[in-house]
């Protein structure tokens, strides 16, 4: 046997593990349990671990490899990192009965480019960053431009014959979409910079308008364009690290999906700092007519939004998910969503970065649901933006079950 041969069949082993993982009864409660959740029914609210520092994760050695090809190293990595998840993660996987290949495009974005100046950081993207302000001159935003997309059909179907011809029979290979991630303020802030955009809002506002224009108008065109090709589609099933699966009212069926079969996901993180009105003047009058050609709207990640739920509902009438940071008033959020909203609750990072306090991570979990039932309200719980375990795994682990252990006690175990 050749030695891709044995490669080949070392990523064939690994889908059959997958597989068989992926059909049993428990995950299928539990990809069932995303669907509800976003259909805002009271059931047991998923626990998501995503953004995980992976390179400090190495448990066991269970994420060793043994394939000397890079692709299929590349795959089976992926799929330890799957299996990994599923053996010492007590919580919500996303872990479906098949293998998925994304329709290849390209996007020649709107000609803007950021000038990062931070020291690169050994073995992770995540590091402090020091940026260039090329928006500081008005007469930068000449260069903007229109982003053109391009599919590439002929590139899927080779793509999906060369996935199958790996995996064998071993796990069903499907052609996917994509969704929609519109965060433009995190994208102006690496232009521009967190602090002279705040002193824009009062010194410059004219500016800025002109700045989000560009942005929205670019998105505009951007989902015109994904949108003729066929290239968006409502099965992707991670929604930015929360569940994206729900029941879509009217939406297509012949497989033609557009903007109103998906969810829209956007943000304005670096907006926790300014007013209601202000956050509404600069973010939200700008991406809710895009929001609006969507079947649903998922708002927030960072930033708390307690004192302006009203303004999210008021711009965006499909508004289904809200964020609900670890700064955010989890009471006064469940208060204004109620059972017409699903809270999207991101739990404090800070617990697994040294020494994990099982009781401390109980007790934060359990304030979310207590809160969320008293108010009726939907909620799925993910803990990201995790930065570090401190080169302890035990971490997570221990913050799973430490987290399912108060999900047992409020609704039963799983």
């Amino acid at each position: 046997m050749s030695d891709r041969a044995k490669d080949i069949q070392v990523v064939r082993d690994l889908c059959k593990q997958y597989m068989e993982i992926a059909m049993n009864d428990r995950h299928v409660r539990m990809r069932q349990r995303f669907r509800d959740t976003n259909d805002l029914k009271l059931v047991r609210p998923p626990l998501i671990i995503e953004e995980i520092p992976w390179q400090q994760m190495n448990y066991d050695h269970a994420l060793d490899c043994v394939c000397e090809d890079a692709e299929l190293r590349n795959m089976e990595y992926g799929l330890r990192v799957a299996l990994f998840r599923d053996k010492y993660f007590r919580c919500d996987n996303y872990i479906e009965p098949f293998w998925v290949v994304r329709k290849a495009f390209s996007n020649s974005g709107n000609g803007m480019h950021a000038q990062d100046i931070s020291l690169a950081c050994k073995h992770t993207d995540i590091r402090s960053h020091r940026y260039v302000d090329v928006l500081e001159d008005e007469s930068a935003l000449d260069a903007f431009t229109m982003p053109v997309i391009k599919a590439y059909p002929e590139a899927d179907e080779r793509n999906l014959a060369h996935v199958r011809e790996i995996v064998g029979d071993s796990i069903p290979v499907v052609l996917q979409g994509h969704g929609i991630y519109y965060a433009p303020w995190d994208v102006i802030t690496r232009l521009r910079g967190v602090e002279p955009i705040m002193i824009d809002v009062y010194e410059r506002p004219e500016y800025l308008h002109r700045i989000i224009k560009c942005f929205s108008d670019a998105m505009q065109a951007e989902m015109d364009q994904m949108e003729a090709l066929g290239l968006y589609d409502p099965r992707v099933v991670s929604l930015h690290c929360t569940p994206g699966d729900v029941t879509v009212p009217d939406a297509s069926t012949d497989g033609a999906y557009g903007c109103r079969d998906i969810w829209f996901r956007t943000m304005a993180q670096a907006f926790s700092s300014i007013s209601p009105a202000a956050h509404e003047e600069f973010d939200m009058q700008y991406s809710a007519p895009l929001a609006a050609r969507c079947a649903f709207t998922y708002y927030g990640c960072c930033e708390p939004l307690h004192d302006r739920i009203d303004l999210l509902k008021k711009n965006y009438p499909n508004l289904r998910k809200v964020g609900c940071s670890p700064w955010a008033d989890v009471e006064r959020t469940a208060e204004q969503l109620g059972s017409n909203y699903v809270l999207s609750r991101k739990p404090n990072p800070a617990h697994v970065a040294g020494v994990t306090d099982p009781a401390l991570i109980r007790k934060e979990i359990e304030e979310t649901v207590s809160i969320c039932l008293k108010h009726g309200c939907p909620c799925d719980i993910t803990l990201k933006d995790i930065s570090t375990v401190g080169d302890r795994p035990e971490n997570l682990i221990e913050w799973a079950q430490a987290a399912s252990e108060v999900l047992d006690a409020y609704y039963g175990a799983d």
